[in-house]
């Protein structure tokens, strides 16, 4: 288990998305569609006592204005969202997408994971203190 860190926000509800993720891909392996590995994530999460939302309408803003919205696999207790693939490796711009939603959202958690070959688990933070600065750094 994860101890409890600084710059580990939500460090709960990622540790049960993981531990469950573990338990879909143990019972399922690679191989199938997004969105079986979407439905029985979902199943798992809801049955750990999580509210979760699927294919849900996250809102992107720019420059203090909504500008579109995009559609998050999983928001997990509006605070962590996790993007799924079943992709062979997950490819750096996986990780870009994720992280612009971050940037793009009110949200500082994202998890990215790939049902592939093996799984793989990606966690990323994008703490509203850093997106402040970056946007006064723009200005």
């Amino acid at each position: 288990m994860i101890k409890e860190k600084e710059n580990y926000i939500h460090t709960e509800i990622t540790e049960q998305i993981i531990g469950e993720a573990f338990k879909v891909y143990n019972a399922l392996g690679s191989g199938f569609l997004e969105k079986v590995y979407c439905k029985a994530l979902s199943k798992k999460l809801i049955e750990k006592g999580l509210d979760i939302k699927c294919e849900c309408p996250v809102k992107v803003y720019f420059e203090g204005e909504i500008v579109g919205d995009y559609f998050c696999d999983i928001l997990v207790n509006d605070k962590v969202i996790v993007e799924l693939k079943a992709v062979e490796t997950l490819s750096k711009i996986h990780e870009v997408q994720l992280v612009n939603y971050l940037k793009a959202t009110a949200l500082e958690v994202g998890l990215l994971i790939n049902f592939g070959e093996k799984i793989e688990i990606k966690r990323k933070i994008l703490t509203k203190d850093h997106k402040k600065s970056a946007l006064s750094a723009s200005k």
